[in-house]
């Protein structure tokens, strides 16, 4: 099983996978922006795009890394990472459907106010321009699509542990 953790930058992604993973039964965390990472590194570069997820190979690529990973260690991966366009998303939940993976899709929510106290107050990235730029694409696809495709956890109010233990106990 895959129990991706979705929502912008700021909702708390990053935190709640290291603490949801010891809950669920031989969980490992496989973060996507590896493989987005990867894709970066390549020599000569792929045209410039402002995110690697408009990359094509990259949504392929995540299937196929999370497929492999469970083939060969069963149990389930953790993924955190933000898909905010649609397309991208129905071709990594359709491609991971093919090969029989089921997937949990938790979008981790907060207000506005509250996202950009997070960023601004992160003390290992610092505050953010870029991840400020995200926060009216991640409300346009919440209002769209993002929020009826998901199992929404308003994280507003709560401790990351409180919000591992709801994605948890929604997994079991």
């Amino acid at each position: 099983m895959i129990v991706w953790l979705n929502g912008t930058h700021g909702a708390g992604k990053t935190t709640v996978s290291a603490l949801v993973q010891p809950l669920l039964p031989d969980a490992r965390i496989l973060d996507a922006e590896k493989v987005g990472e990867t894709l970066m590194d390549i020599t000569p570069g792929l045209p410039d795009t402002d995110n690697f997820q408009h990359w094509p190979p990259w949504r392929p690529l995540v299937v196929e890394t999370a497929r492999r990973v469970l083939d060969y260690t069963g149990g389930t991966l953790v993924m955190p990472m933000t898909v905010l366009v649609e397309q991208y998303w129905r071709e990594i939940s359709a491609g991971l459907a093919a090969h029989g993976i089921p997937v949990r899709h938790f979008v981790l929510h907060a207000d506005q106010h509250t996202l950009r106290a997070r960023i601004d107050g992160d003390a290992v990235m610092g505050p953010s321009t870029f991840r400020h730029q995200y926060l009216e694409p991640y409300a346009e696809a919440a209002r769209t699509w993002l929020h009826a495709d998901a199992e929404v956890v308003d994280t507003t109010h709560l401790t990351p542990d409180q919000v591992a233990r709801e994605v948890a106990v929604a997994c079991t």
